[in-house]
C-alpha cells in the first residue's frame, strides 16, 4: 500500500502535468523510490489516484525496464544491455564475467542484497557498446577489467 504521505506527494506532482494521466510514470517512480519496487497493489492505487484504468498503469509499469515490478532488487541494480550492438561487442561475455564475480546468475540478487543482475533490451547507447546501467548511471565501452573496477568502486 502507498502511504498517505506518498499519496500527498503524488498529488502534488500531478499538478505539474497537463492531465492526471500524464503523471503515471512520475507516480510509479515515486512509489518505487519509496519501496524499492512497484507491486500490483501499488499500480492499482496509482490508477485510483489518477482516475485512470488500472490496466493502463500496469502496461506502463511492465513495459519500461526502469520499474522493478513485483521483484525487489539489490542496492545496485546492474542492467546489462544485450541488444544487437552490445551482443555483437561482447555483452554475453560481460554477463558471464559479472556472474562469476558476484557468484549469482542472471535474474538473481546476491545474498547480502547488494547486487541484482538483469538484462535489458536497449539502453540507447549503441555507439558505445557494450554497456550497462547500474541504478541511474550508464557505463559504456566496457571490458571485463572495467566492470571489475566499477563494481569494486561501489560501497
Amino acid at each position: 500500500m502507498l502511504s498517505e504521505d506518498l499519496k500527498k506527494e503524488i498529488e502534488a506532482e500531478v499538478k505539474k502535468y497537463p492531465t492526471r494521466r500524464s503523471a503515471v510514470m512520475a507516480a510509479l517512480t515515486m512509489a518505487q523510490l519509496d519501496k524499492g519496487r512497484v507491486t500490483a497493489e501499488d499500480m492499482r492505487e496509482v490508477a485510483d489516484l489518477l482516475g485512470i484504468n488500472p490496466v493502463d498503469v500496469h502496461e506502463i509499469g511492465t513495459f519500461y525496464t526502469m520499474y522493478n515490478v513485483e521483484r525487489p532488487v539489490g542496492k545496485y541494480h546492474i542492467q546489462v544491455c544485450w541488444n544487437i550492438s552490445c551482443s555483437l561487442l561482447g555483452a554475453e561475455h560481460l554477463i558471464e564475467h559479472i556472474e562469476k564475480l558476484l557468484g549469482i546468475k542472471l535474474g538473481e540478487t546476491t545474498p547480502d542484497k547488494k547486487f541484482t543482475l538483469t538484462t535489458v533490451e536497449c539502453l540507447g547507447s549503441c555507439g558505445t557498446a557494450p554497456m550497462m546501467q547500474i541504478n541511474d548511471d550508464y557505463y559504456e565501452n566496457l571490458t571485463g577489467e572495467r566492470v571489475e573496477e566499477i563494481l569494486k568502486g561501489l560501497d
